[in-house]
């Protein structure tokens, strides 16, 4: 029997624990679903009798190896900090690894051990990375099928909230770990324009924004995305004069975000008080209103009511546990940002390439928008969670010969990734003009 051992059971994992469900009872596999919080992946795999939930401390050596050694593949959708703990104990116990995560050093350390094991380390198969790596290759292909060259390419990739959910003057609620949100952008960019890299770093990162249009939703704004340049060869686009992988939000959403990382109240360094953050910060009377004073030289008639509706001008006390101003700003993202039960959220992806047909310039756009169908089962959660189940599915059934440290971007893994993808709702509608 097939046993599948999935690590976390947050916000991510409702769409994936539910497909792999439905796969595992269909050819009688097994799916572990790991977590400290054992309620929530209880509550998580429900009554299902194919599926068992555990309490596991990612942190202890010989529990996880016990784990996933009683395994035959392993997903982590942990924080991408402890990717690297599993992914040891997957070396040692020779099991295959899925994340949603982006390659990082320690594992792109591991890539000749990995490859001599004969194991697949799958990395970045969620939504952005993920999905849009297989979209993008998959529509860039169709292009090349009649373009005399690519001249331009940009993938925008955005996390909102639905027209019919959106209530407050951010145009946004948290649908995915409120931390990333507080911490986008912190790595800065760097990305093609016009044959010229470009690099931004993080205090102008909201303010290099652009624009596209979207039937479902409108104007949105694009900020580039970490370090697009790797991605130009794997995307076989070496030739292209622009390449930018961007994130999409409300135009409104930008222009207010970046005073607040100019005025650092997402740094998640600096202790609030004291040396190292012993002593919190409410101990010692620090209010909110004193925590944001840095903004105030920000503050404008357009914004002042955005930064209102998240608290910070108020008298009360910063959070009592709070040890850096990213502990702040993540305590008011949650609060006042929280999607209520019934509410839904969205997924927005569109990808444009420019390119040059007969002498022409043409444009064609391949545009995903995927909605939620409320707060718990989310259209994040659908589109990082499936390709993962898809991927684990596709490795059980021998239909997937890579090895190594991968992520998606060849045709045997991604076209029938995409194709079943579709099947469960998540088209992407293609136009050339």
């Amino acid at each position: 029997m097939a046993q599948i051992l999935l690590f976390g059971a947050g916000k991510s994992a409702t769409s994936l624990i539910r497909y792999l469900i439905d796969v595992a009872a269909s050819r009688s596999w097994r799916l572990v679903v790991a977590e400290n919080n054992l309620e929530l992946a209880l509550a998580k795999i429900g009554a299902a009798s194919c599926a068992q939930a555990v309490h596991a401390d990612v942190g202890n050596e010989s529990e996880r190896d016990r784990l996933v050694g009683e395994a035959d593949v392993v997903i982590s959708l942990l924080p991408p900090a402890l990717h690297f703990l599993v992914a040891q104990s997957c070396l040692r116990k020779r099991r295959h690894l899925l994340t949603a995560s982006y390659v990082d050093e320690n594992i792109r350390g591991l890539a000749r051990e990995v490859q001599d094991s004969g194991l697949l380390f799958l990395c970045e198969m969620g939504l952005d990375p993920g999905i849009d790596h297989m979209s993008a290759l998959h529509f860039t292909r169709r292009i090349k099928e009649s373009a005399d060259r690519i001249i331009s390419f940009h993938s925008h990739t955005g996390g909102l909230v639905a027209p019919e959910s959106d209530d407050n003057p951010w145009h946004y609620k948290i649908s995915w770990n409120p931390r990333n949100v507080v911490r986008a952008g912190a790595a800065g960019a760097r990305f093609r324009l016009e044959d010229e890299v470009v690099s931004v770093d993080y205090f102008s990162v909201f303010e290099q924004t652009g624009e596209i249009e979207v039937a479902e939703t409108g104007r949105l704004a694009w900020y580039p995305n970490r370090d697009s340049l790797p991605y130009i060869d794997l995307y076989g686009m070496g030739e292209v004069k622009t390449f930018v992988r961007t994130t999409l939000r409300f135009p409104s959403f930008c222009a207010a975000w970046a005073p607040i990382v100019r005025a650092g109240l997402t740094d998640d360094e600096t202790a609030l008080c004291g040396s190292g953050g012993e002593a919190p910060a409410a101990r010692v009377g620090l209010t909110m209103a004193d925590w944001a004073a840095p903004l105030l030289p920000y503050v404008t008639a357009a914004n002042r009511e955005m930064y209102a509706y998240l608290g910070l001008f108020e008298p009360a006390p910063v959070p009592s546990g709070a040890k850096t101003a990213a502990d702040v700003l993540q305590h008011l993202l949650e609060t006042r940002l929280a999607m209520r039960p019934e509410d839904r959220d969205m997924i927005v992806m569109q990808h444009e390439i420019g390119y040059m047909r007969g002498g022409k310039r043409m444009r064609g756009t391949s545009t995903l928008v995927v909605k939620g169908e409320d707060s718990w089962h989310t259209a994040m959660a659908r589109t990082v969670g499936l390709p993962l189940g898809i991927a684990a599915k596709l490795l059980l059934e021998g239909k997937v010969a890579l090895r190594g440290v991968q992520i998606p971007v060849t045709p045997e893994l991604y076209l029938p990734v995409l194709k079943e993808l579709e099947r469960e709702g998540i088209k992407f509608i293609e136009t050339v003009n």
